[in-house]
């Protein structure tokens, strides 16, 4: 039986994480292993595997996603949440005082500012979708499936075609990519409350269809926010980066937020420790909705993690059924290599189109691009190296 943990230790721990784990989501998993593996021992290498795989399987931030799934083992629904606020509530603050300060970054100096954080999400998404292709498209089908989304999605834009080519992935991946069943260990602390896994699913597919409906009849900017943010918590596949193309055909495609403000603060979040997904809180806040900055930041924030957490909960108890099948294995292959072209989609339009508008633009991101991929460099660093040539540049009047 695994020892219970109060929420406010478990907060606190997973608080440290959130104002010291650089480096996105795989160095996120890094720092838990770190911690509850080797440092803490609350579980082991293989229940943490089982975890990791759990939360890259579903929809949702996978490192999130784990770190929720860690607490709920340690502390309960109670430890679970605790685990998200934790590790979400510095990189969300820090990116809704990022959104207040966006109306005195839009010309001068500021204006320059902003367009090296556009140039550092060049880079940082071209290394995105060169690991994720690399990782997810190794044979032929998978690259082909990649391919034929991104051209989809590229010439006929908008979320309801994302959601139709994740859909066609899946149909051709649990046809080509299909392979033999596996029989593997349980995890080893799993949950036996079932009928709360249950219901938890069920909350998940109500709130998906409910959503809508009740966003367009009652027109009210809160619910509005929900429905954009909680879309996208449900439909994207590997969490992190994968969350732009969803994200930009619901704020920028829709009017609600500008090209140049999103890139913007896309590019502020790699600077950041925690979860990316706490770019919500600032799109939120950008959002002439009706609702005050800081509550529609807590709102985003809120629905963008909702789905992830309620899949994991009511997916844990069935884990071991679910991963034996070839057939569920295949339909996630097909659907990440779907991932892998809509994020190549989205690196060309919007962040290609929109920010490399000179060769100078092109030099710079192809330097940030080789700080990541060859020089090993944080993302941060690339930040304030980006942010630095700009403030150069400006005051020597290139930009």
């Amino acid at each position: 039986m695994t020892r219970r943990d109060s929420a406010f230790s478990i907060f606190l721990i997973f608080l440290r994480l959130g104002l010291t784990s650089f480096g996105g989501p795989i160095a996120h998993l890094g720092y838990y292993r770190r911690e509850f593996v080797d440092r803490r021992r609350w579980i082991d290498d293989q229940t943490y595997a089982d975890l990791v795989a759990l939360s890259q399987f579903l929809p949702g931030p996978a490192s999130s996603q784990t770190g929720f799934a860690i607490g709920l083992m340690r502390g309960g629904l109670r430890g679970a949440v605790a685990a998200f606020l934790g590790f979400t509530l510095p990189s969300a603050a820090i990116m809704l005082g990022v959104a207040y300060g966006s109306v005195l970054l839009e010309d001068g100096l500021g204006g320059a500012l902003v367009h090296g954080l556009k140039l550092v999400a060049v880079a940082v998404v071209a290394q995105a979708v060169q690991g994720m292709a690399r990782n997810l498209c190794p044979d032929a089908p998978r690259a082909a499936i990649a391919f034929f989304a991104m051209a989809l999605v590229l010439l006929s834009p908008g979320s309801l075609v994302q959601l139709a080519a994740m859909l066609l992935a899946g149909l051709v991946g649990l046809l080509a990519c299909r392979d033999a069943e596996e029989t593997r260990p349980a995890i080893t602390a799993t949950l036996n409350h079932n009928r709360a896994a249950v219901l938890a699913l069920l909350l998940f597919a109500t709130l998906l269809f409910a959503l809508p409906q009740l966003s367009s009849a009652t027109n009210n900017g809160v619910l509005r926010l929900a429905d954009i943010f909680y879309q996208a918590g449900a439909l994207v596949f590997g969490g992190g980066h994968v969350v732009l193309p969803l994200l930009q055909a619901t704020t920028v495609e829709t009017g609600l937020v500008g090209g140049s403000d999103f890139l913007a603060g896309y590019g502020a979040a790699q600077a950041l420790p925690g979860p990316l997904f706490a770019f919500s809180a600032y799109l939120g806040a950008l959002m002439p909705l009706g609702v005050s900055p800081p509550v529609a930041a807590m709102v985003a924030l809120l629905a963008i993690f909702l789905p992830g957490f309620l899949l994991v909960y009511g997916a844990l108890p069935f884990w071991q059924a679910m991963r034996a099948s070839g057939h569920v294995r295949g339909i996630l292959k097909g659907v990440n290599a779907g991932v892998v072209g809509l994020l190549a989609a989205a690196f060309y339009d919007p962040i290609w189109t929109s920010s490399i508008l000179s060769p100078l633009d092109l030099v710079l991101a192809g330097g940030a691009f080789l700080l990541l991929t060859v020089l090993k460099q944080g993302s941060g660093r690339v930040v304030a190296a980006m942010l630095a040539s700009s403030t150069a540049l400006h005051f020597s009047g290139v930009f």
